[in-house]
């Protein structure tokens, strides 16, 4: 059996922030940008709390079975929600979806070099 990998993001909604709370997520924003994002197995975090107070997780996970998806997506939601915890940020709305990599479509890339090792 093979190993497959999952994306997983978590996605929500900062509440009841405090200023000081509010402060210390922009001075740290430039650390959390979109651009910096990526599906790893710590997870990252991005938003930008000056536009609205919403927030993605990305984490990466592995599992043996299609259906391992479900719990990687709750380790992810679990681990989303003890890094908010530990800060003292409150959030709500928290809901995680997970792809499996190996159903994703190939982009034409990958079609591309597909057919080259066919031949």
């Amino acid at each position: 059996m093979s190993t497959r990998t999952f994306r997983i993001t978590v996605r929500g909604v900062f509440d009841a922030l405090t200023g000081a709370q509010r402060a210390a997520l922009l001075a740290d924003a430039a650390e959390h940008d979109v651009l910096r994002a990526a599906f790893t197995p710590e997870g990252t975090l991005t938003y930008d709390i000056a536009a609205r107070p919403a927030f993605v997780f990305r984490f990466s996970d592995t599992g043996e079975e299609e259906e391992d998806a479900l719990e990687a997506a709750e380790r992810a939601e679990e681990r989303a929600t003890a890094w908010l915890t530990e800060r003292g940020y409150g959030f709500k709305n928290l809901r995680s979806t997970a792809e499996d990599l190996s159903q994703a479509p190939m982009g034409k890339r990958q079609r591309r070099a597909a057919r080259s090792l066919g031949s």
